[in-house]
């Protein structure tokens, strides 16, 4: 345990310049103001038309996000991030409620610390700001695994994407938000970036927790990531594995949660160009196998494909439109594939301010 804190505290001297991870929906340094010591309002909303190709064929318009914060500086060294999200269709209750409040001690710029509600610092596409996702669903391995995305607890980061390492380390709740915690383990996190070539970013991430009051259900989980831009086109992909204890329940903004067996693993690639035309083309290709070892007798499904395919097009720099076809499928336990009607159109207006 000491050698522990000497480590960490050893990090906290060591480093001495540079941004951060983002914690919350925005992009990094995100508690920072234009105008020092002036607290700024800002957020985005996302309105939303989905049209589902089931055997019961639905539509509706709803809300993927509509969030709202406050952020600012206090002299000196301390800034602080509060969100609401106001989203009916997130928080499952009809009201508003607290998504991210973190305060940042920021005087050390490669070792800045932040006590919270915040994302967990686990995986590219979770840590992309929700604004900023090139696809208007995250892949169904980020949503499932890195479940709860936002919890409780105290971190220390530094480093940004222009920088050659970026990293953080937090020690959570592993309860999620608004759940009190069961016990007295906390879950630890960490994800470490390194950018070796200006066009190139590669990365891991690891987790270690306690999900359950009984001490024996511990939980793994850890990642690799790619980032390629090279001009106007960019690539990215990511594995994620994940085994032992989970809190069912998960299901990162607003994705029904799936039963998941002892070990689960995905991945996802995606690819994108963006044309001189302020559009960008996109495609996507995810597959997530929810029980590696077959144990669950409730589906007959193993594991399931996503190809997403749209295109986003921005009409400013504050307004983008998104349309995604998503086609969906299943492979069962006997390695036949299952054909199931779940294919979804989704379109997508956004502004931020």
């Amino acid at each position: 345990m000491k050698k522990f804190i000497l480590t960490v505290l050893s990090l906290f001297f060591i480093f001495s310049a540079g941004t951060v991870f983002a914690q919350g929906c925005g992009d990094d340094d995100e508690a920072s103001t234009d105008d020092e010591g002036k607290p700024k309002l800002f957020g985005f909303i996302q309105p939303q038309y989905e049209y589902h190709f089931t055997e019961d064929e639905t539509n509706t318009f709803k809300f993927k996000r509509a969030r709202i914060g406050l952020k600012g500086n206090i002299p000196y060294d301390f800034k602080y991030y509060v969100v609401l999200e106001n989203s009916a269709f997130v928080s499952g209750t009809g009201n508003p409620y607290l998504l991210d409040a973190f305060i940042t001690y920021s005087r050390f710029k490669w070792a800045k610390i932040s006590v919270g509600s915040f994302k967990q610092p686990f995986g590219l596409e979770v840590n992309t700001a929700c604004h900023s996702l090139h696809t208007i669903n995250r892949a169904g391995v980020s949503d499932q695994i890195v479940s709860p995305q936002r919890d409780m607890g105290i971190m220390i980061l530094g480093g940004n994407n222009e920088t050659l390492v970026k990293y953080a380390f937090a020690v959570m709740n592993g309860s999620g938000l608004g759940i009190k915690d069961n016990n007295t383990a906390k879950d630890f996190i960490g994800r470490l970036t390194f950018k070796p070539l200006d066009f190139l970013r590669v990365g891991g991430s690891f987790r270690y927790g306690f999900p359950t009051v009984d001490p024996d259900s511990s939980r793994t989980s850890y990642a690799g990531e790619i980032e390629v831009k090279y001009g106007d086109f960019i690539l990215q992909g990511e594995y994620i594995g994940d085994q032992g204890h989970y809190v069912r329940g998960g299901g990162g903004c607003g994705a029904d949660p799936v039963m998941l067996g002892e070990d689960r693993s995905g991945v996802y690639v995606q690819a994108m160009y963006m044309t001189p035309f302020k559009l960008q083309p996109v495609v996507k290709f995810g597959m997530f196998d929810q029980d590696m070892n077959n144990d669950l007798t409730i589906s007959n499904v193993d594991y399931s494909y996503t190809i997403t395919a749209g295109i986003n097009y921005f009409f400013n720099d504050n307004t983008r439109l998104q349309i995604n076809y998503l086609y969906n499928a299943e492979k069962g336990v006997d390695d036949v594939f299952v054909e199931e009607l779940n294919d979804a159109l989704l379109m997508q207006l956004q502004i931020k301010f």
